[in-house]
């Protein structure tokens, strides 16, 4: 989704038009290279026939190799009408004529088409046709789950139907709305009350992750609920609750993708220190924006216990790095973007001072790779890491509870407008 969060800002930005595509039956395209056998069909088999099995020509749904057989077809076909596979990731398929771009991407059988090259889209959808069964969807609108509404001052991407299911599923349409997502001093921890249906809570947290796609504002309150999907307790299931009664107040919520005229690369970094009552473990937490849209972000427990605040800091600085130089590669090799230095922000001057400093200190011994993997960085001119004051923090959402007014404008900071609501 990060792919797609990121060639819909390029879309926005230039004013690329976004068209949508549909495979039908896409697994019984799929061509099988090995011997695969079956049983007969119920109401085929007949006493002749009972010790009789059926060789498969082609894939089928329900078969362990039918998505990669599909996508190796799909692949060679794409590759066949001139284009090229994205090294970044394999789901985009581009081509370059003319100083125009076609960019296609493909998620199972729905695909999404955008670029500056009518004729060439134009032309891609007829080879397609041939080849597969396409269904022409026009315009995108509904992808996955999200919405996507389009008008002359940007895109907006949004999970209302879905909230609003969820919300029906649970019975809570009728509940009372909270402000926040999560507590601002929660006590969470492994034992937090009495232990709960382990089916029904972990059917609820997977849904909420889904719906995190658009909705960065629930991603910290998320990540923490799903810590306990081992052994979910009531307290748990309380703060699930709390997600679900904060999405109440606004369901139709989602990202704003503005037109802004480039594809700069910035990135925001955080983390809080020790924050894990079960294991003292930091939540790292990172968002990436191209164009000045945000297209990328995470919440997550550090997977070592830091021994101090500039340790967490600093291997949050390393997990946003590492996701912005993933978006730059995307964003170079299809050509869109020059090759401008990475911005990065943080608000801890101990963790900047210690990535600038080429001097060996005894506090970094136990981040010594990510402290040679950023300082690379540094001398090849990629990336600028500069301080920013926890006030302006875009990040602190990703690793924090916080009140109803920073919780109100991190969303601000975030892009995030709900269009459904009354004006």
């Amino acid at each position: 989704m990060g792919t797609v969060r990121t060639l819909i800002s390029c879309a926005t930005n230039f004013g690329w038009a976004l068209h949508q595509l549909h495979v039908k039956n896409a697994f019984l395209h799929g061509d099988l290279h090995e011997e695969v056998y079956m049983e007969i069909p119920p109401g085929f088999s007949k006493p002749e026939t009972s010790r009789k099995v059926c060789k498969l020509r082609k894939s089928l749904y329900g078969l362990k190799q039918s998505p990669r057989a599909w996508f190796d077809r799909f692949r060679r076909a794409v590759c066949n009408m001139g284009y090229k596979q994205c090294n970044g990731d394999h789901t985009i398929f581009y081509q370059h004529s003319n100083c125009q771009i076609t960019i296609l991407a493909v998620y199972v059988d729905d695909i999404i088409i955008t670029g500056d090259d009518d004729v060439e889209i134009s032309r891609l959808k007829k080879s397609l046709s041939k080849e597969f069964e396409v269904k022409d969807l026009g315009q995108l609108k509904y992808f996955l789950g999200i919405e996507i509404a389009r008008s002359p001052k940007g895109i907006v991407l949004s999970q209302r139907k879905y909230a609003l299911d969820l919300l029906s599923d649970t019975s809570m349409l009728g509940c009372r709305p909270a402000s926040t997502p999560i507590d601002q001093n929660h006590k969470l921890c492994a034992e937090s009350g009495e232990p709960v249906d382990k089916e029904k809570y972990q059917r609820l947290v997977g849904r909420l992750i889904y719906l995190c796609h658009t909705r960065p504002d629930i991603s910290y309150a998320v990540s923490v609920v799903s810590r306990y999907m081992h052994d979910p307790r009531s307290g748990h299931l309380e703060a699930v609750y709390r997600i679900l009664r904060y999405l109440k107040g606004n369901p139709g919520r989602g990202l704003w993708f503005k037109k802004n005229g480039h594809l700069n690369i910035d990135g925001y970094c955080d983390a809080d220190w020790g924050s894990c009552l079960d294991d003292r473990r930091s939540t790292s937490g990172y968002c990436v924006f191209v164009g000045g849209n945000w297209v990328s972000w995470r919440s997550k427990k550090q997977p070592v216990v830091s021994k101090s605040t500039a340790e967490a800091e600093y291997r949050a600085i390393s997990q946003g790095l590492s996701e912005m130089l993933w978006v730059r590669n995307l964003l170079s090799e299809l050509k869109v973007i020059r090759k401008d230095p990475l911005r990065l922000w943080c608000d801890n001057k101990s963790a900047i001072s210690i990535a600038n400093n080429p001097v060996q200190h005894d506090r970094t011994k136990h981040v010594e790779i990510d402290r040679f993997f950023i300082k690379e960085k540094l001398d090849d001119g990629i990336i600028r890491i500069s301080y920013v004051s926890s006030i302006e923090q875009v990040a602190d959402c990703l690793t924090k509870g916080l009140s109803v007014k920073e919780c109100n404008s991190a969303c601000d900071k975030m892009g995030m407008i709900d269009i459904y609501h009354p004006s």
